[in-house]
């Protein structure tokens, strides 16, 4: 299976039905559009003017040969899609990126004259126009006069540029990042959350989420995801493990206020988190112990597991098998606990309906992790919390 087909499309965790309702939302926001020239746009990028970290190559959805050919059509002055950034905010001609990301980057790596900025330079591979600059560096381009006018056409090559300025709450960003996220491979809001929410814990769950084995092996990936599904992951079960009394059923406010409260207080709680990550990796193994590689991490249909995996069934498995004590508990009552999760599926339909039709509610939240925490409760012998959910003023 590729990892294209571990989740339902539909599962992708942000959708327009979890932004804000805000009256007059766009209030003030101004696009402006421009052409920036690649030699501007380079400038922009090594002046950090445009949030792009090193660490995004490890998650870079192109192969050379497509960042390649991606550069060749800039000198060749075709068309390409258009940049779209946001001005972010208290930071007047510093930019967020909303839609372009794997472009910057193909642009930065050619335009690295070292690899001292964090980014590998680009050598260019398997064009098929410009035949002769295969092999070649933007370095090579600058060194060689016979190669100037290749490099003067890269550096004044036009790329029609939007920018957001004004904008005045970050629903209307996650409005236009899900209005253009259209294409055939559906991106996940992680990357605009992280953009949006800078800080150690950002930086934490981007590089611990790409080196997890448990998640890893959970999603089929062989490297760090560029649609950021395994950061997802990550961030859904540090959510609930912490803040999970306070789910309101909008699922996007909780992992943006999950990310705001651990980038602020991450000086404090490292180790904790780190400990907790540790278990998760555990609670994935546990999983897999009992359902066995084939269906860990699936609905029962009745008849069998279904062949994707399930977001709302992770959230439940590593949320109770990351405390140790219970998995000691369970230990060797691996068929009891499959079997009363099957009986559940059957013969539950509120618990059937919380894991595959309206799973963010808060009714679906309470009703999954509190049928499942009887169910573990009633095989550990412990007396596991019944879950209840404290909305704070203002977040209904």
């Amino acid at each position: 299976m590729s990892n294209d087909e571990v989740f339902n499309d539909e599962q992708i965790e942000d959708s327009l039905e979890d932004l804000e309702k805000i009256d007059n939302w766009a209030n003030g926001a101004v696009l402006w559009s421009t052409d920036w020239t690649a030699e501007t746009v380079i400038s922009q990028l090594n002046r950090n003017n445009i949030d792009l970290d090193p660490s995004f190559q490890r998650r870079s959805a192109w192969t050379d040969k497509k960042q390649s050919l991606f550069i060749e059509s800039l000198i060749l002055g075709l068309p390409i899609p258009q940049l779209i950034l946001a001005e972010a905010h208290g930071k007047k001609g510093s930019f967020i990126v909303i839609d372009g990301k794997q472009r910057l980057l193909a642009i930065r790596r050619f335009g690295s004259s070292s690899s001292a900025g964090g980014f590998t330079p680009l050598q260019l591979k398997g064009l098929s126009e410009l035949k002769q600059l295969n092999g070649k560096t933007y370095n090579d381009l600058m060194s060689d006069p016979n190669l100037d006018d290749f490099r003067s056409a890269f550096e004044n090559s036009s790329i029609r540029t939007i920018v957001i300025r004004n904008w005045q709450n970050e629903s209307y960003l996650y409005e236009v990042f899900l209005r253009i996220n259209t294409g055939s491979v559906q991106l996940s809001p992680q990357e605009l959350r992280q953009a949006l929410h800078p800080g150690p814990f950002s930086t934490f769950i981007n590089d611990t989420s790409g080196d997890s084995p448990g998640i890893r092996k959970a999603l089929n990936l062989k490297a760090p995801d560029f649609r950021m599904r395994d950061a997802e992951i990550l961030l859904r079960f540090l959510a609930y493990r912490n803040f999970i009394r306070t789910y309101n059923g909008n699922l996007k406010f909780f992992l943006d206020e999950t990310t705001r409260k651990l980038n602020l207080e991450w000086g404090n709680r490292e180790i904790e988190i780190n400990d907790q990550c540790i278990e998760m990796e555990n609670a994935f193994s546990f999983t897999e112990n009992i359902f066995t590689k084939k269906h860990y991490l699936r609905k029962w249909n009745g008849n069998n597991f279904e062949s994707r995996k399930n977001r709302a069934i992770f959230d439940i498995m590593l949320y109770y098998f990351s405390f140790p004590e219970l998995r000691e508990r369970l230990a060797g009552k691996e068929t009891d606990i499959e079997n009363k999760f099957k009986f559940a599926c059957d013969n539950n339909s509120d618990f059937l309906s919380s894991i595959e039709n309206t799973t963010k509610s808060m009714e679906a939240n309470k009703c999954r992790f509190n049928v499942w925490g009887d169910i573990l409760s009633s095989l550990s012998g412990l007396n596991l919390d019944h879950l209840k959910f404290s909305v704070p003023d203002g977040h209904h």
